[in-house]
């Protein structure tokens, strides 16, 4: 494995504890970084940082990485549990913005809503304040699509660090599929994505093998998100039309504006082939609005399923492919329904190959970018210490750290594809297919209109799902919607 040592000359480490040392030894300070600009040094008490309950758990390792990576051990660090659920979050973070609050000093903020606080003028320009050594590396090393979404799109400065990136890959029994004669060893599934004509094909198969959709053996051949929420519109719709050739806005440049000045595409055929897809899957060919090439894999009880609900089955063993993010990999390990060997991950399927798609960004495997970024809050009274942490936090072995204590997957590509297996625990043995899904994200059209937009996807293409509209008509209204939107909230 390729040193990950931050302290190597290699070109792509954030703050060094060598480099830090040296800094402040030439300033003459015990706390700040060369380039670290800004005031606000004149509150107390540690620094707040909002996250969740899976990092509160894991404080005493993260703030530790923190210190050996160069951050001043006279900064105390304490980490907040924030609300679970993304949405509450993202309010009560407007809530203390709105209220002038200093505390948290640092938010951990979802990409997907990180842009709108950017737009309103809420956060801390991290390109005035974090040294130019760092801006650099975040900008030309981190995941660029997680950093657009952690930038202003008019000026290209950065508002956030990615903390950790988050995509899906596709989970199944490895045991079934062998059983069914198929070798994912021989055929490079770990690496080499399917089409989703092969796919479907290869899941119909070991299905059938299993009791199919009239037996009572396995309940799916396959089960993913088609609930009628946020992630049908930002994730499991958008990733699949993407791996069509299909957008919401066209070109991929176009995702995150300008408002009111981009075409809307989702009348095109590759969008129309997704719904037809989706119907196929859950009904089989023959059912209405349905795609003639693609057999059943699954049931209408997909519509109901969100991320939990659709893993259930899978990891009970009633499931034999799975579409779903890496919080599920070490869950499934753990299963009472098969052991750790007969299961394994692949990349997404892809709807036509790679360079094909009808739009720029388009085509391929693609899987939906999730994930977290830190950002500061502009009243607080600690800037200095809060962009030292920042600072801090991107650091390879910082993020080698959160990955093998909560599974967190760096925003350096290359440490995930460095990393010594053994040191991350469950994800270790799927570092190669991470790698490829890391490098096919596509982010969700975040702008201060998605949250309107967004949820005027997931109802139309919900309706479409369940064959109570056709997907040209389906599509033909979310058209219309998503005009309407952006004329009223064109920049």
């Amino acid at each position: 494995m390729v040193d990950t040592d931050s302290g190597s000359d290699g070109g792509r480490v954030g703050v060094s504890r060598r480099r830090f040392i040296e800094a402040a030894g030439a300033t003459g300070a015990t706390v700040g970084l060369a380039g670290c600009g800004g005031g606000g040094g004149s509150g107390s008490g540690p620094i707040q940082i909002t996250m969740d309950a899976e990092w509160e758990g894991i404080s005493d390792s993260v703030t530790q990485s923190l210190y050996d990576a160069g951050l001043d051990e006279s900064i105390e660090v304490e980490i907040l549990p924030g609300d679970f659920e993304s949405g509450a979050r993202r309010s009560e973070f407007t809530s203390a913005l709105d209220a002038g609050r200093a505390s948290p000093d640092i938010f951990m903020m979802d990409s997907g809503w990180t842009i709108p606080f950017i737009a309103r003028g809420q956060l801390v320009n991290l390109s005035e304040e974090l040294s130019s050594e760092t801006v650099e590396y975040v900008q030309n090393s981190y995941l660029s699509s997680a950093v657009s979404t952690a930038s202003d799109p008019s000026s290209g400065d950065l508002f956030g660090v990615p903390l950790f990136p988050d995509y899906p890959v596709i989970h199944y029994r490895r045991d079934l599929v062998e059983d069914a004669g198929y070798d994912p060893d021989a055929e490079n599934w770990a690496t080499e994505p399917l089409s989703w004509q092969e796919f479907a094909e290869v899941a119909a198969d070991v299905w059938e093998q299993n009791g199919g959709p009239d037996g009572d053996q396995i309940d799916y051949g396959f089960t993913t998100q088609a609930d009628n929420y946020v992630g049908l519109a930002c994730c499991t719709f958008n990733e699949t039309m993407t791996s069509f050739g299909g957008g919401y806005f066209g070109d991929h440049e176009n995702l995150f504006g300008p408002i009111g000045d981009r075409p809307i595409t989702v009348t095109d055929e590759p969008v129309l082939n997704t719904i037809r897809m989706m119907r196929s899957f859950m009904e089989g060919p023959d059912a209405e609005y349905a795609h003639p090439d693609f057999p059943q894999i699954s049931t209408t009880d997909l519509l109901s399923f969100t991320e939990e609900p659709s893993r259930e089955p899978f990891t009970s063993g009633n499931a034999i492919f799975h579409r779903n993010w890496p919080y599920a990999i070490p869950l499934n390990l753990d299963s009472d329904a098969f052991d750790a060997e007969d299961y394994d991950v692949m990349p997404l399927p892809y709807g036509v190959e790679s360079g094909e798609g009808q739009y720029e960004g388009t085509g391929g495997p693609a899987a939906a970018l999730g994930g977290w970024h830190l950002t500061i809050n502009p009243n607080t009274q600690r800037l200095d210490e809060a962009v030292q942490v920042l600072e801090a936090f991107a650091n390879e072995e910082v993020m080698v750290n959160n990955f093998s204590e909560g599974g967190y997957l760096p925003p350096d590509p290359s440490v995930t594809e460095s990393v010594d297996p053994e040191e991350v625990g469950a994800l270790g043995d799927f570092l190669d297919t991470l790698a490829v899904s890391g490098q096919n994200t596509v982010p969700r059209p975040v702008t201060v209109a998605w949250p309107d937009q967004g949820s005027q996807v997931a109802s139309e293409v919900s309706a479409a799902y369940q064959g109570e509209k056709s997907p040209q008509q389906a599509m033909s209204d979310l058209e219309s919607s998503l005009s309407s939107i952006e004329s009223d909230l064109a920049e």
